[in-house]
C-alpha cells in the first residue's frame, strides 16, 4: 500500500488527497524533507541534505522521436525470422518547461488529456514500488499502485489512462533521484497516429525518457550553441531505451522492445528471436504511408497465420522461410545502397516488395482495403505492401527518386478518394534528438501551444 510519510496522517484518506478532492496535511518543511530524503535512500545523511536543491536544469527542452514500420518479416518473426524495422520520420515531440509553482502538469492533446499534480502530494508517496530502470518485470500491484497515485479506477485501461500512467511511472521513477520531485509542465504533440502499429507509444516513452533524464542531469544536453539539433551518445540512448522501454511495459504489458529501439537509435533495426542489431548503413528512402482506418486485432491475426502453419505446414513453413529471405536480400541491398544508390537497387526493392504483398495475402493477414491500396499505387507505377499485422492497418509505398512531385500528388489525391490517410514522408529517420527551438516548423510550435 501507499503511505504518506509523515505523522498523523493515517486519518486522511489516500483517495482523497491523491485526487485532489481534499488538500494534503501540512508538514514543517524539515519533517517533510527528512522523510522524503530517507525514502530516497539518504538514511541519516538526510539532515545533511535538508535544504539543498536537487540538480535539475532551468531552461525549456525540446525532444522528439520517430516512429516505427516493419519493412519486411511482419509475421515470419513471430516464428523465429528476421524482421526489418525502420524508424519513421513522422514524430513526437515534447517539451518540457520547469518551473517552481509545486504542480507537474501533463497536457497530450492528440488524445483530449490534461492533468496536474501537486509535488508535495507526490513526494509523500512510499514509490518503492518503482523500478531503476533495470529490466524488472512491472507487476499486477505495482499497476494498481500507479493508477491509485492517478486517481484512476483499477480497469482503467483506455490510451488516455495507460499514458498517463507511463508519465507518471517514467517522472517518479527518474526524478525521485533529485532531493525534490521538480516542477514542470510536459505538452506533447504527435504527427503519428495512435493505435495504427506505428511506434506511438513508443516515440512517446523515449521522449520522455530522454527529457527527464536530460532534465534531472543524469545525462547531459547533447544540444550545442547555433546548433538546430543535437544527439546524445551511444552510452546516453543505452540508458534512454532502457527506461523507455519501462515505460512500454506500463502500457503494452509485454513489449518486444523492438519498437522503442528504432525510436532512440534511429535508421534500421534487425530483430530475430529477441536479439536486436542495428543496420550500421541506411539510405533515406521516400515513401508514402498510407492508413486504411481499418481496426484489426493483432492477436487474433497472428493466431490466425499460426493455425494455418498447423494446417498447412509444408505450404505455410516455406512461405516463412521466403519471407525471412526478402528481409535478408533486402537488407543487403540497402547496405549497398548506403555507399552508392543506383536505379537497379530500387528496382530490387521493388520487387521484394511485391513478393512479400504476396507471401502476406498467402498467410491470410491481407485486407479488400490493402488489395485497393496496391491497386491503386501501381495504376502511379509505384509498389505497396502492407506494414505491421494486416488485416488492414497501414501500408508503404516506395518512392523512387525519379518519381515526380505531380505522380506523387495524384497518388496521394487518389489514397485519399479511397478514404485513407496519407502522408509522404521517409524512413531511415534520425533517432530520438533534442531541439533549439527555431529549428521547429510552424505547425509544430502551434501543436505544442494548443490547449
Amino acid at each position: 500500500m501507499l503511505k504518506p510519510i509523515g505523522k498523523g496522517n493515517s486519518q486522511l484518506a489516500r483517495s482523497d488527497w491523491l485526487g485532489g478532492r481534499k488538500k494534503p496535511p501540512l508538514l514543517r518543511t524539515r519533517e517533510l524533507a527528512y522523510g522524503v530524503l530517507e525514502r530516497l535512500g539518504f538514511g541519516s545523511r538526510a539532515s545533511e541534505a535538508t535544504g539543498l536543491p536537487g540538480a535539475m536544469l532551468s531552461e525549456v527542452l525540446l525532444v522528439s522521436a520517430p516512429g516505427k514500420v516493419i519493412l519486411h518479416g511482419e509475421h515470419a518473426v513471430v516464428h523465429g525470422k528476421v524482421a526489418l524495422a525502420v524508424a519513421l520520420n513522422l514524430r513526437t515531440f515534447l517539451r518540457l518547461q520547469p518551473h517552481s509553482s509545486g504542480r507537474v502538469g501533463l497536457n497530450l492533446p492528440n488524445i483530449g488529456v490534461r492533468r496536474a499534480w501537486d509535488v508535495a502530494s507526490l513526494q509523500l508517496l512510499d514509490t518503492s514500488f518503482l523500478g531503476h530502470g533495470d529490466g524488472a518485470a512491472l507487476t499486477a500491484e505495482h499497476m494498481e499502485k500507479l493508477k491509485e497515485v492517478a486517481g484512476f479506477p483499477e480497469d482503467c485501461v483506455d490510451p488516455q489512462c495507460l499514458a498517463v500512467l507511463a508519465f507518471l511511472y517514467l517522472y517518479l521513477s527518474i526524478c525521485r533521484s533529485q532531493r525534490a520531485l521538480p516542477s514542470l509542465d510536459v505538452t506533447m504533440w504527435s504527427e503519428l497516429p495512435t493505435g495504427a502499429g506505428l511506434g506511438s507509444s513508443a516515440a512517446y516513452c523515449v521522449c520522455l525518457a530522454a527529457a527527464f533524464l536530460t532534465a534531472c542531469e543524469e545525462i547531459p544536453n547533447p544540444l550545442k550553441d547555433g546548433e538546430a539539433a543535437g544527439r546524445w551518445t551511444e552510452e546516453n540512448l543505452e540508458l534512454i531505451n532502457k527506461w523507455a522501454f519501462q515505460g512500454e511495459k506500463v502500457i503494452h504489458g509485454n513489449p518486444s522492445g523492438v519498437d522503442n529501439a528504432v525510436s532512440t537509435w534511429g535508421g534500421a533495426l534487425r530483430y530475430q528471436q529477441g536479439k536486436i542489431s542495428s543496420l550500421k548503413r541506411l539510405p533515406i528512402l521516400k515513401i508514402l504511408l498510407s492508413n486504411t482506418k481499418v481496426p484489426r486485432s493483432t492477436k487474433v491475426l497472428v493466431a490466425n497465420v499460426r493455425s494455418r502453419l498447423l494446417k498447412f505446414p509444408e505450404i505455410v513453413a516455406p512461405l516463412l522461410t521466403s519471407i525471412d529471405a526478402i528481409s535478408l536480400e533486402c537488407e543487403r541491398v540497402l547496405g549497398e545502397m548506403a555507399a552508392a544508390p543506383t536505379p537497379e537497387h530500387y528496382l530490387v526493392l521493388e520487387e521484394l516488395i511485391d513478393m512479400n504483398q504476396h507471401h502476406l495475402n498467402a498467410l491470410g493477414v491481407g485486407h479488400a482495403s490493402l488489395d485497393q491500396l496496391c491497386q491503386v499505387t501501381t495504376a502511379h507505377g509505384l509498389h505497396s505492401k502492407l506494414t505491421g499485422a494486416g488485416g488492414g492497418g497501414c501500408g508503404i509505398t516506395l518512392l523512387r527518386p525519379d518519381v515526380e512531385q505531380p505522380e506523387v500528388e495524384a497518388t496521394k489525391q487518389a489514397l485519399s478518394g479511397c478514404g485513407f490517410d496519407c502522408w509522404e514522408t521517409s524512413i531511415g529517420a534520425p533517432g530520438v534528438s533534442v531541439h533549439a527551438a527555431a529549428s521547429l516548423d510552424a505547425s509544430v510550435q502551434q501543436g505544442l501551444d494548443s490547449l
